[in-house]
């Protein structure tokens, strides 16, 4: 009897604690958008200031130059963590609007793969787990 009325206890100070994040795995995701949006403005401004490091394939289908490749991941980097620092706000369009930008990273990662392969696969990875634990979490409301 005791721990069953600890554990409502537990629980309503759980739900009255103000966050509206609603579960652990909103955290989770909200801190691997910041990490990964992160990471692709790192990227960005390595590709503008030093785009002489990168090696490339000669007969790459998507390729742009790559100060413009620089710009695209250090905008949609810092539109990431926006997004992701909304999340700890506990808004509900974060949520949406974390799986179409995470998922608009994974694409650009993707056609990133020849100028730095390991780290572009590393941030797809990061971003497929985002997405899925923002569909997989309970609403706030739960």
């Amino acid at each position: 009897m005791a721990s069953h009325a600890s554990g409502s206890r537990s629980d309503t100070a759980a739900r009255s604690t103000g966050t509206g994040l609603g579960s652990g795995r909103l955290v989770f995701a909200a801190v691997l958008m910041i990490f990964g949006g992160l990471m692709m403005v790192f990227q960005g401004i390595a590709a503008i200031a030093k785009d002489d490091i990168f090696i490339t394939t000669r007969n790459y289908v998507y390729k742009f130059d790559l100060t413009g490749w620089g710009w695209i991941h250090l905008i949609l980097g810092v539109i990431v963590v926006l997004a992701g620092a909304a999340l700890f706000q506990g808004a509900t369009w974060a949520r949406v609007v974390g799986v179409g930008l995470t998922g608009l990273a994974m694409l650009a990662n993707f056609l990133w793969i020849p100028y730095a392969p390991f780290w572009a696969i590393v941030l797809i990875a990061i971003n497929a787990v985002v997405i899925w634990a923002l569909c997989t979490a309970p609403s706030p409301s739960e």
